[in-house]
């Protein structure tokens, strides 16, 4: 670990006390992960912490975790992720909580702390599933609002649940149950185990 980073760790560690669950390096940025219970009140000081000052909310997204590793993953299915920029301090950090039940996964909205929040949530929800706690206006944003489930969830069938057409006789667009057989068509490559080393091909 660089200096930079066991600096900012430390301060983290600090400012979080026991609200920080794990903290650890992954691709030159520092993770920390927290509690879904503390998940506002640690946003809330990363933000307004002066020593860290993560005032910019670059990103929010979520991870769905089915299946992840043949099982081998402990914890919740879902993982609420944000990415935040503090520019008085030219540093970045990677904020991960676990959501608890994974049949209705939730957590507190970060509006109230960046309010560039409010798509990044939108976009979590319809594409996920994932209801963020104290959201002002959680409604879909980029699929219909007709659609039925939530696309990104890795146990959405490819063909989806329902499909929609213009209906010329009701002078509409429709719905109705998928009509398109599933079938896999995703190619399988097998390589050998020298595949791309010395510069072979």
């Amino acid at each position: 670990m660089t200096p930079h980073l066991q600096a900012l760790q430390d301060a983290v560690t600090a400012a979080l006390g026991e609200r920080l669950v794990r903290a650890s390096v992954d691709r030159g940025e520092l993770t920390l992960e927290v509690k879904a219970a503390d998940w506002f009140e640690a946003s809330r000081i990363l933000q307004s912490d002066a020593g860290l000052a993560f005032t910019i909310l670059v990103d929010l997204c979520v991870v769905d975790y089915e299946g992840f590793g043949e099982g081998e993953r402990e914890g919740g299915r879902f993982v609420v992720v944000i990415h935040l920029l503090s520019i008085d301090r030219n540093r970045r950090v990677r904020v991960k909580a676990t959501c608890e039940d994974d049949g209705f996964p939730m957590i507190d909205s970060v509006i109230d702390v960046w309010p560039s929040a409010n798509w990044f949530e939108r976009e979590a929800f319809d594409l996920y599933g994932v209801v963020f706690n104290g959201h002002p206006d959680l409604r879909r944003i980029l699929t219909d609002y007709g659609f039925v489930g939530h696309p990104f969830r890795k146990d959405f069938p490819i063909s989806g649940h329902v499909e929609m057409r213009y209906d010329p006789e009701q002078r509409r667009v429709v719905y109705q149950p998928v009509t398109i057989e599933p079938r896999e068509i995703v190619p399988r490559v097998i390589r050998e185990d020298s595949y791309g080393v010395g510069g072979k091909r």
